[in-house]
């Protein structure tokens, strides 16, 4: 047996190959699709119409290829991991109306732990309305409430 026959195969290095995503035009938006080799998909939408600056819908899903970071989605309405807009939905999520774990609203926040006018959560850190388990604001609903009424 020669030493060569006892090395594992070789694999290919992917940092330096051109990413071949798949482009797929609706009538909606453009989606951007990748798949890994290992079988983990990463996925992008962004809508054809604008809102001021921003894209009126913009979904992410997975970790980018070329850069192997999350995308943060960013628009009028913005669902993925990481969010940002008008209307914010994610794990972490920042906006007017934010929805997620961690949900930062300047309006409304939603989630496990949120900020907001109106605040609804396990931790809820409400400027008026306060609802959940902590929770604060001149409202203050919950097990453990700090508030005016």
């Amino acid at each position: 047996m020669m030493a060569s026959d006892l090395t594992a195969p070789v694999q290919e290095n992917l940092l330096f190959k051109e990413i071949e995503y798949q482009w797929e035009e609706t009538v909606l938006g453009t989606w951007r699709r990748y798949v890994y080799p290992n079988g983990s998909l990463f996925a992008e939408f962004k809508s054809h119409g604008y809102f001021g600056p921003m894209p009126i819908l913009h979904y992410t899903y997975g970790k980018c290829p070329e850069t192997g970071r999350r995308i943060v989605a960013h628009g009028f309405i913005a669902i993925g991991r990481l969010a940002r807009g008008v209307i914010a939905i994610g794990h972490a999520s920042v906006g007017i109306i934010a929805i997620g774990q961690l949900a930062i609203g300047l309006g409304l926040g939603l989630g496990q732990a949120c900020t907001g006018v109106l605040a609804v959560g396990q931790l809820a850190l409400g400027a008026y309305f306060g609802l959940g388990q902590f929770t604060t604001g001149y409202i203050a609903i919950g097990q453990f409430a700090l508030g005016g009424y």
